[in-house]
């Protein structure tokens, strides 16, 4: 069995759920996937972290750092992090804010970041593309260029081309069909 195919398995068997849903865009479903139920395990962590690896190297995204609005993102950012040590060619991870923090360093971007970086954003599931939009919007105002955004999950309901159409490339690991196709 290929790791994709494991991938699918686990978010198949772990994330993916029928009944009657609202989605954080606000849209109504009758598919729920929690991505956070298999990136946040130690088998999808250590599947998501090569693969999503692998996707920025074949698309040749140059990237310094990856990240994306917290908290879907994050444990999709450290694998990919922590696979490329593996590999020797680090890519540093951050973590976008859904809004600044009023004490400290008052930052929206966390993390192993510089304002120099290009940075591939990470989603968890994309839906409309908002979430992605918002931290693609954050990191250029702090100095980024993004390179492209890669999402664990497409749900395939147009945020793939929300995205593309604000000039982005995007690349999933997984889209909704092939998740339902194993349920």
């Amino acid at each position: 069995m290929t790791s994709h195919t494991r991938l699918l398995d686990l978010l198949a068997q772990r994330s993916a759920k029928r009944g009657s849903f609202t989605l954080a865009s606000g849209r109504q479903s009758d598919l729920y996937i929690d991505a956070r139920l298999t990136t946040m395990h130690p088998e999808g962590l250590t599947l998501i972290g090569p693969l999503g690896l692998a996707t920025i190297r074949i698309r040749g995204w140059a990237a310094d750092s990856v990240g994306g609005l917290t908290l879907g993102a994050d444990p999709v950012s450290y694998a990919i992090a922590y696979a490329s040590q593996v590999v020797g060619k680090p890519i540093r991870a951050f973590t976008v804010r859904k809004e600044a923090k009023t004490h400290g360093t008052g930052k929206l971007v966390e993390g192993a970041f510089l304002p120099t970086d290009r940075v591939v954003v990470i989603e968890d599931v994309i839906t409309t593309g908002g979430s992605a939009l918002k931290a693609v919007e954050a990191l250029r105002a702090a100095g980024a260029t993004v390179v492209g955004v890669l999402a664990v999950v497409d749900r395939e309901e147009g945020g793939r081309e929300a995205i593309e159409q604000a000039g982005l490339q995007v690349a999933a690991l997984a889209r909704a069909s092939e998740i339902v196709a194993r349920m």
